[in-house]
């Protein structure tokens, strides 16, 4: 390997050493200036962040990692495994962050027992035959205070003993070669010169890798191409610990009558100004994401799952109760919860259930979609946010609507938090996900084969207690969807204490009447006639306004009305939202008013 000259900010560099990122542990390293947070999920993922929390810029490498987030001590903002989205701001409980709250990622590589990274690096990590062909073994990592540069220029005078011949006699020359340098690292070969003790041609190679750590410091991770038996690793390690602190306070010193060099200065991005998740443009469904059907199995009666993985990177973040579009091959669009639980991050997974009524969605996930193929979704959504400052959480699951509150109660599980999932089932062969729900220990109460009033009987039971700091979340079919909130609004419950999600909109919308809408930001007024909605007129009027369902039952196309009265059609707001007046779902609902002012 010969030198070439390079730029360090497009090279891969070791920022750590496997040990040093053990599980449930943070690691703060430095690269180019820049401090990073190095992390160990419990998949086995290696994090490497810049080490700030995007709200008050404490360093994340004195949080808490819990093995599928990292929490910052500050204030407790929470990030995601791998993606570094933030999944929970507790000063907000009630909303879902925006994506745009993301920490900034390196990539990393684990090789050699070391942990790769940099600030843009281009390709793969190097790959170094001396240690492919062999059974490279870490040594002891040395943090200099001089520049990269001065070290590597030491590094290829210095000198060793090979492994075998620690030990064997008296001190003996060996012979040194350097098999090869570059501007961060030194190969060295050691080979016993001593022919008289019975060792004569041992030799070891040690591969040594400089991380420039700024303009001034460094740190020297060194690497034998061959492990030492288990006998000789202590004296091994003393060995060469032994000598490179000599050589640590020989590069030191003549770094200390050098000019002290520029500080390098790294550039952080700007923290972003909302909290919570806000409509993105452009408008309409967006396809943004492709990701490929990793794994498909029946996981209840009529209900198949699916693990969706992307084709490349890191899919974006999400948080308990998010769901996502799928478009299908057959060009339909339909809407399914992301069941993961924390640190299930590098997949998304989806239950879906085979309707007899269906009009070509879930017929075509189950009988067209393999795996393999390749879909195209949007990113997540989260119009159904969980809380997690609630002293107890009630989770109220009717058949298939197990999958939002799956990822729920997962998350409160491993928060340690109170909480209980009901789950309302035909039977227990129709109870999908039932390992998942196995985990989770005895906050699952299944009930099984109840007919429809004993169902409306046992959530009464349920709900009989209003408690100001208890939470209900309920999502299943209409029926018991409109039981469980009738039930607790007789028993006293606040309504934003009380979250629901829908399938779907089964209201007869009445799109008869005609009337106008102002756009108060726009200058924009324009006509809603009969059998047109106002997503659509919005959409003709060049006006970007997400949507996911249309069909008044996800929330993601609601407008703030400043003037007018709306025709509520959705089954998105609960009834003091609509008897507020000042938000509207503009895929179904409309006016009673001559005239609606929105804040677009």
């Amino acid at each position: 390997m010969t030198t070439v000259a390079s730029d360090p900010f497009t090279m891969w560099h070791p920022v750590a050493s496997a040990h040093d990122v053990p599980h449930r542990h943070v690691y703060h390293g430095q690269l180019l200036g820049r401090e990073l947070a190095v992390w160990r999920a419990d998949d086995d993922y290696v994090n490497v962040w810049e080490n700030r929390c995007l709200h008050r810029g404490v360093r994340l490498s004195i949080g808490s990692n819990d093995g599928t987030e990292l929490r910052c001590q500050y204030h407790g903002w929470r990030y995601a495994n791998r993606s570094a989205g933030c999944t929970y701001i507790p000063a907000h409980p009630a909303d879902a962050p925006a994506r745009t709250i993301c920490n900034r990622t390196f990539p990393s590589v684990e090789r050699y027992g070391l942990v790769w990274s940099g600030e843009e690096p281009v390709g793969e990590p190097p790959t170094i035959e001396l240690l492919e062909a062999g059974t490279p073994f870490g040594l002891r990592n040395l943090p200099v205070h001089a520049p990269a540069e001065l070290a590597i220029r030491h590094l290829q005078g210095h000198r060793f003993l090979p492994s075998g011949r620690l030990g064997a006699g008296p001190a003996a020359s060996a012979g040194m070669s350097v098999e090869w340098a570059d501007e961060y690292s030194v190969a060295l070969t050691a080979t016993d010169a001593d022919t008289d003790n019975g060792s004569a041609g041992s030799a070891s190679t040690a591969v040594f890798f400089v991380q420039p750590v700024d303009s001034g410091r460094s740190v020297i991770r060194a690497v034998l191409a061959e492990t030492p038996a288990a006998s000789e690793q202590l004296a091994v390690l003393r060995h060469h610990a032994t000598e490179l602190n000599g050589l640590v306070a020989r590069i030191e010193a003549e770094a200390a009558l050098l000019p002290a060099p520029e500080p390098m200065v790294p550039v952080l991005q700007q923290v972003p100004l909302h909290l919570a998740e806000v409509p993105e443009a452009p408008s309409g469904r967006q396809a943004a994401l492709r990701v490929q059907v990793r794994r498909k199995w029946e996981t209840a009666a009529g209900v198949a799952a699916f693990e969706l993985a992307p084709i490349e990177g890191v899919l974006p973040t999400f948080q308990p109760g998010a769901h996502i579009d799928v478009h299908l091959p057959n060009g339909l669009v339909r809407q399914y919860s992301i069941t993961n639980g924390p640190g299930e991050t590098s997949y998304y997974r989806l239950g879906v259930k085979l309707e007899p009524d269906s009009t070509g969605g879930s017929v075509c996930l189950h009988k067209t979609v393999r795996e393999g193929d390749v879909l195209a979704i949007s990113e997540p959504r989260n119009n159904f946010p969980l809380r997690r400052d609630s002293m107890r959480t009630i989770l109220l699951a009717g058949g298939i609507g197990i999958t939002p509150l799956l990822a729920m109660a997962q998350a409160l599980d491993r928060m340690s938090l109170p909480f209980e999932l009901h789950c309302f089932a035909q039977s227990a062969e129709h109870t999908a996900f039932s390992d998942v729900l196995d985990g989770l220990g005895e906050s699952v109460v299944r009930h099984l084969g109840l007919p429809p009033d004993e169902t409306v009987a046992e959530i009464r039971r349920l709900v009989a207690a209003p408690d100001e700091f208890t939470h209900v979340y309920v999502c299943g079919p209409g029926p018991m969807l409109e039981a469980a909130r009738r039930e607790a609004a007789d028993a006293g419950w606040p309504d934003d204490h009380v979250h629901f999600e829908y399938f779907k909109n089964t209201t007869e919308i009445d799109d008869s009447s005609t009337f106008e809408v102002a756009l108060a930001r726009s200058a924009l007024t324009v006509t809603v006639p009969s059998g047109s909605t106002i997503l659509e007129v919005l959409r003709e009027s060049g006006v970007p306004l997400p949507s996911s369902c249309e069909q008044g039952a996800c929330g993601t196309c609601v407008a703030t009305v400043l003037e007018g009265e709306p025709d509520h059609q959705d089954v998105y707001l609960n009834d003091s939202d609509h008897e507020a007046g000042d938000r509207i779902m503009t895929c179904v609902s409309r006016a009673l008013s001559d005239r609606l002012v929105l804040d677009l």
